[in-house]
């Protein structure tokens, strides 16, 4: 399929005006193809140079295209391209009739079938550039339009869409006409939805799901909307422009390649946030944070829209800050930022030191395809790092002064980041334009140490910078506590804006200085020598979360920079985790220790060695818990209990008593996660992953199922599980996804090692065939992480010396090889 480059979308934004499309789809066709009628009305130019231009569409069949009444020749069709030649300045209409194909990849029009009853549901995903897969357009987000819809879907079934929808009968369904959006935020969800419906502030609200989690949803139903609701009226008290859309419905979709997709109106979450199993609060506040995420961009990214894909960044940083900071103020999950700090911004800084990095901001992206890999951990995570320390610097009160000045300046339109950087200059005396160059046109993480000088007759605190960035952070001074051994007491809080001009007297010499206490900026922090000695020791004693999450953050990076030894993390957390309160920070510690730590940066002679730490800490946890005041910790580590897990025995015997002793009881998710866990060690076998299967006859079910029979020590089920990812082709994502989870598995080396040469070129291929989405899958769950060896690295290496992987495929590739190089590097500083 051809991409859009810059260049192309500049010079049809300059010959045309367009201003309706009218879309009928009929959904009744079968299950291979629909029918899809677009008629779009717009205006060329009289002042520009070419008259010629193209509408994007991807048919199954060309059926047939008009132009203001005239036929066209279907044949003129060039790969997804329908060029219009010579087009007369004034208006026009352009009529295309296709069909269409159904996606089983979370791309275009994705048809899903629930084994769990049979239903079939539909949705759209249009983004970045997979309108054309639905109807004909000019695809591109600033040639903005209205757009009326009409569908024809079975009986018995409900149609959502952007605005709100009418049965005018016979399975026929119009939706309420759109205010001015972009061709990528267009959005169809069709099926026999279960619905829970309600008002707010005379708007029709609704949450929908497939029919077999109607009561798990139900069960919910009450949070969701109050979420919702508290999240809409904060963001109103923020914002004075008010919500710009007729309706507002959440639907939970399967099969959902993203978190959440923000279409007007009609907004999609993966169906995954329609709990089955016990949670964790961190996971309930999770989706909480990710629907006031999802609804920022009602303002943000829908209201007022990227001019092209370079400024992806204005959409997702300001709905990431935006997401957790309105979480925070807005409803019950008060410690978001927390979270934030364990869990994305660690993924931020990941992302921020491979060769893929990129300045949040971008200057140039040439096409869609490059657009499309700027989705990372810098758009999202330090894009909102880098605004939560704007709002540091610069004052909220300022800062949402020039966010209105935005929205008022741009509703409806376009908006680039020199149009942002104006609106918040129009607020504030500050010199935003600078910042803007400093935070976001640069690339890489600065690196804040430390460094105390002086007696005891008064010290002194310096903080060198490796980096440019100019930072206002804050300092924490601790002491030991002199009535608690192991606590430790903040003595005081500092302000201090780097570069310093001089050095900040600090009084005596504290135990524990804690540089980006309150995790106000974006940069590695480092300790001192005294500092280090006293967290070995008194790291739980720390009374913020957030304090303790920075000092977490600090010890992962300088596990993965080589400073800090693998084992010296592990024997801290083996210290300190028992006593840590903070889900966010146990699951987040838990999981870096298990699965970078233990599996890829330690020497594979010492895994079995971290493992049982790691179970031991698992255990402390679990007998800790046992009063069962504190549920969620205890479902953690249970789940980390079972993937550390070198032997059977325990597992298998929770499994066969349906609980584990002092709860809780086995419910779907942790029965799979025990069986796959069987599977890997050899323990299970085809017979019982097919019963489990048919004691849980769900999606999640059969991607369980897929997951353990690919995890199998057995050479005919790895055999089957490699022809099914990428052979056949006839996995959707999640099936491709979950079979690839299975199949690598640190025990398993010698039995998957010839697989691990093979994988590269026929991942290329199956990237090629299959597209985008299943490229990122196969470059993230498929690739042979567990293998941390230079064959592995020189194969990757030579498949990136080859232009055959498409952009998708190249980037993952490109940043799993680098943090392959990493492990390696890791294991070679390791002294143990």
């Amino acid at each position: 399929m051809s991409v859009l480059t810059r260049d192309e979308a500049q010079t049809r934004s300059r010959l045309l005006d367009v201003h309706h499309y009218a879309i009928d789809l009929d959904l009744t066709g079968g299950d291979e193809t629909f029918e899809s009628r677009t008629a779009i009305r717009f205006t060329v130019r009289g002042d520009t140079d070419s008259t010629d231009t193209f509408v994007e569409v991807k048919p199954a069949e060309l059926r047939g295209v008009t132009l203001d009444g005239q036929p066209l020749d279907p044949a003129a069709l060039d790969d997804n391209r329908l060029t219009l030649k010579g087009l007369a300045p004034g208006e026009h209409e352009l009529r295309v009739e296709a069909a269409m194909r159904y996606s089983s990849t979370g791309e275009g029009m994705h048809r899903f079938t629930d084994p769990a009853d049979g239903e079939t549901y539909l949705y759209t995903q249009l983004f970045l550039d997979d309108v054309q897969r639905v109807f004909a357009a000019f695809d591109q987000p600033d040639l903005k339009a209205v757009f009326d819809l009409a569908v024809t879907a079975p009986e018995g079934w409900t149609v959502l869409a952007n605005g709100v929808t009418e049965h005018t009968g016979d399975g026929r369904w119009t939706a309420a006409t759109t205010p001015l959006i972009s061709t990528y935020l267009v959005a169809v969800a069709a099926g026999p939805w279960h619905s829970v419906r309600t008002e707010h502030r005379g708007l029709p609200f609704g949450i929908h799901c497939r029919r077999s989690l109607a009561r798990h949803l139900d069960a919910d139903a009450g949070e969701l909307l109050d979420v919702t609701r508290a999240c809409f009226d904060r963001y109103h008290e923020k914002f004075t422009e008010p919500y710009p859309f007729d309706s507002y419905d959440q639907a939970f979709v399967p099969e959902f390649n993203a978190g959440a997709m923000e279409n007007p109106g009609l907004v999609t979450f993966r169906d995954e946030f329609v709990f089955r199993s016990a949670v964790t609060d961190t996971q309930r506040q999770t989706r909480a944070m990710v629907i006031a995420h999802e609804m920022a961009h009602m303002w943000f990214g829908d209201l007022v829209t990227l001019r092209w894909w370079d400024d992806i960044w204005l959409n997702e940083s300001f709905a990431e800050y935006m997401g957790y900071q309105t979480t925070a103020e807005a409803t019950r999950f008060t410690d978001t930022w927390t979270d934030f700090g364990v869990t994305r911004k660690a993924w931020g800084y990941d992302a921020d030191q491979r060769p893929s990095t990129h300045p949040v901001a971008p200057e140039n992206v040439g096409d869609t395809a490059s657009a499309l890999l700027n989705f990372d951990g810098i758009s999202y995570a330090k894009g909102a790092s880098a605004l939560r320390q704007l709002v540091s610097w610069l004052g909220e009160k300022d800062f949402l002064a020039g966010i209105n000045i935005h929205f008022e300046r741009h509703r409806f339109g376009n908006a680039s980041l020199g149009d942002f950087i104006d609106s918040l200059a129009a607020a504030t005396d500050r010199d935003v334009h600078a910042w803007a160059d400093a935070w976001l046109r640069t690339t890489g993480v600065d690196t804040l140490t430390p460094r105390v000088t002086g007696d005891n007759g008064g010290r002194l605190l310096d903080v060198d910078r490796a980096g440019r960035r100019p930072h206002r952070v804050a300092v924490g001074l601790y002491d030991r506590d002199l009535t608690d051994e192991g606590r430790l007491t903040l003595r005081e809080r500092l302000d201090v804006d780097l570069p310093q001009a001089g050095p900040r007297p600090i009084g005596k010499l504290p135990a524990l200085v804690v540089l980006n206490d309150g995790d106000l900026t974006y940069a590695k922090v480092r300790f001192d020598a005294e500092s280090f000695r006293t967290l070995r020791e008194g790291l739980s004693g720390l009374p913020d979360p957030l304090t303790r999450a920075v000092v977490w953050n600090a010890l992962r990076d300088a596990v993965r920079d080589g400073e800090l030894p693998a084992g010296t993390y592990l024997d801290i957390a083996r210290a300190h985790l028992p006593h840590e309160t903070d889900l966010a920070l146990v699951d987040g510690v838990l999981a870096f220790a298990a699965g970078q730590v233990a599996d890829r940066y330690v020497d594979p002679g010492r895994r079995p060695a971290a493992l049982s730490t790691l179970t031991e800490l698992c255990r402390d946890l679990i007998r800790r818990t046992e009063d069962g005041d504190h549920p969620g910790l205890r479902l953690i580590a249970v789940r980390h209990r079972i993937a550390t897990a070198a032997h059977p025995d325990t597992i298998a015997a929770w499994l066969a008593d349906g609980t584990v002793p002092g709860g809780p009881e086995l419910d779907p998710e942790l029965r799979w996660r025990i069986l796959t866990r069987l599977a890997v060690l050899g323990a299970t076998d085809e017979a019982a992953i097919a019963a489990e299967f048919a004691r849980d006859p769900s999606a999640t079910g059969q991607e369980g199922a897929a997951r353990c029979r690919a995890a199998l020590p057995d050479a005919e089920a790895k055999s089957r599980a490699w022809e099914a990812m990428f052979a056949t082709d006839d996995l959707s994502n999640y099936l491709f996804t979950a079979t690839a989870q299975g199949f690598w598995q640190p025990e398993q080396a010698d039995l998957v090692r010839d697989y691990v040469p093979r994988y590269y070129a026929e991942a290329v291929a199956v990237a090629a065939r299959r597209g985008p989405a299943i490229a990122d899958a196969a470059g993230r769950w498929a690739f042979p992480g567990h293998a941390v060896d230079e064959t592995n690295l020189r194969l990757g290496r030579e498949c990136l010396a080859d232009a055959g992987p498409i952009p998708a495929l190249r980037r993952k590739l490109a940043d799993q090889l680098d943090d392959l190089a990493r492990a390696l590097r890791v294991r070679e500083a390791d002294p143990r």
